[in-house]
């Protein structure tokens, strides 16, 4: 496969002062001052904003944590968590916000401005996952599951809690946001051009005009939120945010990158991210947008990669135990499975612009997943063959990704 740059660990996201400052080498070589950290000030302030990013990745967080929850969690408090409606939240600050989970969803500018239909039937996928969990899965809990019969299934010392066909819905919905939610809206909402040179944003970056009582430019700012999505949850450890060390339970797109890049197949993904939103929020300081664009298709790539490299291990690792006869963990790994091909619709190939699996094709293979008794009945050899057809569209191979 395509071998990664910037292998190299980094110092970490603690501030630190630097210069802005931009020039062009020998033969118009970009030396744009890229700083160690992702710090950037103007007039001794920073100038780095991702609060609202902060604050869905905590709303997620405590969702997740209460979807097995059946002793105390409900369908309308999970609702209720999803769309930030009555108070839901554990952490007071988070109901006082004005912002939700559910209204990001399917939202990007690139992908869903114009598709309204299919965001909305998207957003009740997810709100679908709630219902069954809280009825359905909930309902049965204490029984074993059979085909065609929710309930519990052993998985070692655990206990899975499955819907009639298999799946456990916390891991569709939880992968599947990370489709959803996170990548569309870095991808294909705040790297987007239609966001970042929306209206007057180069004239007013290439003055340093900033919004209005703050001390960034709106594309300096929409750059943050696209960060902030992947590392703007603050159990990160700011020692080094690229450690696969997260100790984070929500385990979303950030634990992921941690993970692919701990394969040795992909090592330098993280560091190669990492680098890439640090070099091309310095392009925009310095309005070089020939730059910031080529630090976006780098993203774009990467955290796709991440999505599909998930996807393929969990399908191997799926036929892998449905072969030695395991189906507890057959059924987790399948649901994880399912989570991160329901995300494939939300990736982003730069050299197209489209995602790599289109929407037709990602449903196609859930109905592969699900059909007839769904995991109780799929073969080994459909898994190995959807696992060829995700890795054909990218640089990488299944058994890269099963390790």
């Amino acid at each position: 496969m395509k071998k990664l740059l910037f292998s190299a660990v980094i110092a970490g996201l603690t501030l630190v002062s630097c210069s802005s400052d931009d020039s062009l080498g020998p033969e118009g070589e970009n030396n744009n001052e890229i700083p160690e950290t992702y710090n950037f000030e103007r007039d001794g302030m920073s100038t780095v904003d991702y609060n609202g990013q902060t604050t869905r990745l905590q709303m997620t967080a405590e969702i997740l944590s209460n979807f097995n929850d059946f002793d105390n969690a409900s369908e309308e408090l999970l609702l209720n968590m999803f769309a930030n409606e009555n108070s839901p939240f554990v952490n007071a600050s988070l109901n006082e916000s004005s912002k939700s989970v559910k209204s990001k969803v399917a939202a990007s500018s690139l992908y869903f401005s114009t598709n309204t239909v299919e965001s909305a039937e998207i957003k009740n996928d997810f709100e679908s996952f709630i219902i069954g969990q809280m009825t359905t899965v909930k309902e049965n809990k204490d029984q074993l599951a059979e085909a065609g019969i929710a309930g519990q299934i052993a998985d070692g010392e655990r206990v899975r809690y499955v819907n009639e066909k298999g799946l456990e819905y916390n891991q569709a919905f939880a992968k599947g946001l990370i489709g959803a939610l996170l990548l569309d809206q870095i991808a294909n909402n705040y790297l987007s051009q239609a966001v970042l040179d929306e209206g007057d944003n180069r004239a007013n970056n290439d003055a340093g005009i900033t919004e209005e009582g703050k001390s960034y430019t709106t594309m300096e700012h929409k750059w943050d939120e696209a960060y902030g999505y992947l590392y703007g949850d603050p159990s990160i450890p700011t020692a080094d945010p690229n450690s696969v060390l997260n100790e984070s339970d929500d385990h979303l797109l950030f634990s992921y990158l941690g993970q692919v890049d701990e394969d040795e197949d992909f090592t330098g993904i993280a560091e190669e991210t990492f680098q890439a939103f640090k070099a091309g929020r310095a392009a925009i300081v310095a309005g070089d947008y020939v730059e910031r664009d080529e630090q976006v298709a780098i993203i774009r790539e990467n955290l796709s990669t991440v999505i599909a490299v998930r996807a393929v291990h969990y399908l191997m690792g799926g036929k892998d135990a449905i072969e030695a006869g395991n189906y507890g963990k057959a059924f987790h790994e399948l649901s994880e499975a399912y989570g991160f091909v329901y995300s494939l619709r939300f990736t982003n190939n730069p050299v197209i612009n489209e995602p790599y699996l289109l929407a037709e094709d990602q449903a196609r293979i859930e109905e592969q997943l699900l059909a007839g008794q769904g995991f109780w009945d799929v073969s080994p050899l459909t898994l190995y063959s959807i696992s060829g057809e995700i890795d054909s569209r990218f640089e990488f191979s299944r058994e890269e990704a099963a390790e």
